[in-house]
C-alpha cells in the first residue's frame, strides 16, 4: 500500500481528485462528531473543543481583535475557522493517502487525538464520551477517505474496494474507461457530500436546540423580598430608536468563552462558596430561590466595547445579596479577592473590598427581567457586580465562589493582557443619527445613552462641529448603578456636521477625549459622528 501514483493516471487523479477525497473524508469525520453531539446528551462536539482550545491558547491581543472583527458572531466566526481549517488542511492529507495510505491515515488519526485532547481537558463533557465520538469519527472520515480514493486509478489503495474501472465497463476504449472512472468517482463524490451536509447540518441543529439561549428553568421565580418601584415617566426619554432605558432579554448583549451555551441541570446543581472563609457553604438552587431575594438595576459592560460600540445593556437583576453570603461564610483576614468559577472552568477575580463596599451591592443573580436567567445569560445563577467590566466580575453558569488573595489567582483574562482591575469608565454614545445619516433641515433631537456605573452620570454635553459644548437633558437616573438615556434639541442647519458627545460622572470627572483602544481596561474617548444635513 505504499507504491504512488502512476505516470498514466492523469491529472485529475494525480491532483484533484485525492484533495476532493481528503476534504469529504474530513468533512465526513466532522458531520460524523456533530451528529453524534447532537443526538447523545454529554457527548462533545469536535469542532466547539477545537474551538474552545484555540481561545484558551489564544495570544494577547486576540480577543479584542476578533471582537472587533465580529462582534458578538465571533463564536460563529471561530467555529466556520475551525472547519475551513480542517478541511483544508485534509486536502492535502488526501494527495498524501493517494500515494501512502497508511502516512494518510496517521494523519487522520493525529487530528482525532488533538480533538480528543480538545474534549477531555472540558469539565462538561464525559471522557468516555469524547472517546466514542472521537474513535468513530475518525473511522467514517478513514472510509470515505479510503472508499473514495479507491476509486482513482493509480492510488495506493486503487481497486482495494473494486474501484478501478474493469473490463466490460461501459466504454471499452481507454478514453471510455478513464471517463467512466471519472463518472464514478464524481458520483460518489456527490452523494458523500449530500451526506455530510445532512448529517452536519442535523447535527448543528440538534445541537443548538439543545444549547438554546432561552429559559431553562420550569420554575418561575419567586417575588423579591425587596423589589424596585415601577419606573417614572421622568426616568426615560420618549424618542423612536433611542436604545431601551432597560434592554429586553433576548437583546441584551453576549460576550463569553462559551461556544455552546451550557446547559446545566439545577437538580444536581451546586453553588460552593469556599477558600479562606470560616464556614465553607453549599447552596442548591432550590435553597438560593428560597432566600430573600433582592432587585435593583445594573448595568453591565464588556471590556472589548469600543467607543460608540453596543457591548453595554442595563437590566433588571434579581439575585440575593452577595454580602449576606459572605456573611454567612465569614471572610478571614487577608482574603483580598474574590473569584468566581463557572461550570466550563471560566474564572474572574475582583477585590473583596469592592464587593464589601456598603456603596454597592453585588448580587448572586438568578433573575434578569423577573424572569429565571436565560441560559445564555447564566442560568442557574451569575454574578453582578455594579461598577466593574464583566470580564473581572461577571461569572456566568456560576459553580463556585472562592476567597483568597490578589496574588494567588489571576482570572482568566489577565495573563492574557488585560488589566487585574477593571472599572467601567465613564462613557456616551450618540444613538440618534447614526453616523452617515442624511438628516433633513431643520428641528432634530439628538439622543444616545451614557453611563458610569456605579459613580452615576450628572450631565451629558454635545458639541456641533467646533461650537461649545451645550448641555443635553437627561432621564432622572434609577442609580448609580445605571446608565441614563440623553437628548438634545438641535437646529439642523445644511451642510456636513460633526457631533460629539460627552458625561460627567457622579464624581465631577469629565469624560476624556482622549482615545486608547481597549486592551488593556477599556476604550476611552468621545464618541463622534458626522452627519449630512440637507
Amino acid at each position: 500500500m505504499a507504491h504512488g501514483l502512476t505516470a498514466g493516471a492523469g491529472r485529475w487523479a494525480s491532483l484533484w481528485a485525492p484533495v476532493l477525497a481528503g476534504t469529504l473524508g474530513a468533512g465526513a469525520a466532522i458531520a460524523t462528531g456533530e451528529l453524534l453531539a447532537g443526538l447523545v446528551r454529554g457527548a462533545p462536539s469536535l469542532v466547539n473543543e477545537v474551538g474552545t482550545l484555540v481561545i484558551a491558547l489564544q495570544p494577547p491581543g486576540a480577543k479584542d481583535f476578533v471582537v472587533a472583527l465580529f462582534g458578538t458572531n465571533d463564536k460563529l466566526a471561530l467555529n466556520v475557522l475551525v472547519v475551513a481549517l480542517a478541511l483544508l488542511l485534509a486536502g492535502g492529507v488526501g494527495v498524501l493517502a493517494a500515494r501512502n495510505f497508511t502516512l494518510g491515515a496517521a494523519a487522520f488519526v493525529a487530528a482525532g487525538a488533538l480533538a480528543l485532547f480538545a474534549a477531555v481537558r472540558d469539565p462538561l463533557v464525559s471522557q468516555g464520551h469524547a472517546l466514542l465520538v472521537a474513535v468513530l469519527a475518525v473511522s467514517a472520515g478513514l472510509a470515505v477517505l479510503a472508499g473514495l480514493l479507491s476509486l482513482v486509478p493509480g492510488t495506493s489503495v486503487a481497486g482495494a474496494f473494486g474501484g478501478q474501472a474493469q473490463p466490460g465497463a461501459p466504454g471499452t476504449a481507454g478514453d471510455d474507461d478513464a471517463a467512466w472512472t471519472r463518472r464514478r468517482f464524481l458520483i460518489a463524490s456527490a452523494g458523500t457530500i449530500g451526506v455530510v451536509v445532512a448529517a452536519g447540518g442535523a447535527g448543528r441543529w440538534l445541537l443548538q436546540d439543545e444549547h438554546g439561549e432561552g429559559i431553562v428553568s420550569t420554575s418561575r421565580l419567586p417575588a423579591a423580598f425587596i423589589a424596585v418601584p415601577p419606573l417614572a415617566t421622568d426616568q426615560t426619554i420618549d424618542r423612536v430608536g433611542i436604545t431601551p432605558l432597560v434592554v429586553p432579554n433576548d437583546q441584551f448583549y453576549r460576550i463569553d468563552t462559551a461556544l455552546l451555551v451550557p446547559q446545566v441541570d439545577v437538580a444536581s446543581w451546586q453553588l460552593e462558596v469556599k477558600g479562606m472563609v470560616d464556614h465553607p457553604l453549599t447552596f442548591t438552587y432550590d435553597q438560593l430561590l428560597a432566600m430573600p431575594l433582592y432587585e435593583q438595576y445594573v448595568t453591565i459592560a464588556c471590556v472589548s466595547n469600543k467607543v460608540g460600540d453596543h457591548l453595554v445593556g442595563n437590566a433588571l437583576w434579581t439575585g440575593v445579596r452577595l454580602k449576606e453570603v459572605l456573611a454567612q461564610a465569614g471572610v478571614q483576614a487577608g482574603a483580598t479577592q474574590i473569584v468566581g468559577r463557572s461550570v466550563d472552568g471560566f474564572t474572574v477575580g475582583f477585590p473583596t473590598s469592592w464587593a464589601l463596599d456598603p456603596q454597592r451591592e453585588p448580587l448572586i443573580a438568578v433573575g434578569m427581567a423577573r424572569e429565571p436567567l436565560p441560559a445564555a445569560h447564566g442560568f442557574p445563577a451569575r454574578l453582578i457586580v455594579p461598577g466593574l467590566f464583566g470580564y473581572v466580575s461577571a461569572t456566568k453558569w456560576l459553580a463556585s465562589i472562592e476567597l483568597t488573595t490578589r496574588e494567588a489567582v489571576d482570572g482568566y483574562w489577565i495573563p492574557l493582557g488585560w488589566a487585574k482591575d477593571g472599572p467601567i469608565l465613564t462613557q456616551s454614545r450618540i444613538d440618534l443619527p447614526v453616523n452617515g445619516d442624511d438628516v433633513a433641515a431643520g428641528p432634530y433631537e439628538v439622543a444616545g445613552v451614557a453611563w458610569a456605573p456605579d459613580r452615576g452620570i450628572t450631565k451629558v454635553e454635545l458639541k456641533v462641529d467646533d461650537g461649545d459644548w451645550q448641555a443635553a437633558r437627561i432621564s432622572r437616573p434609577i442609580s448609580k448603578a445605571t446608565w441614563v438615556q440623553w437628548a438634545f434639541d438641535w437646529t439642523a442647519t445644511p451642510g456636513r456636521h460633526s457631533l460629539e458627545v460627552r458625561a460627567t460622572d457622579g464624581t465631577g470627572t469629565v469624560q476624556t477625549d482622549e482615545q486608547t483602544d481597549p486592551a488593556p481596561d477599556g476604550a476611552r474617548g468621545h464618541h463622534r459622528i458626522s452627519v449630512n444635513v440637507s
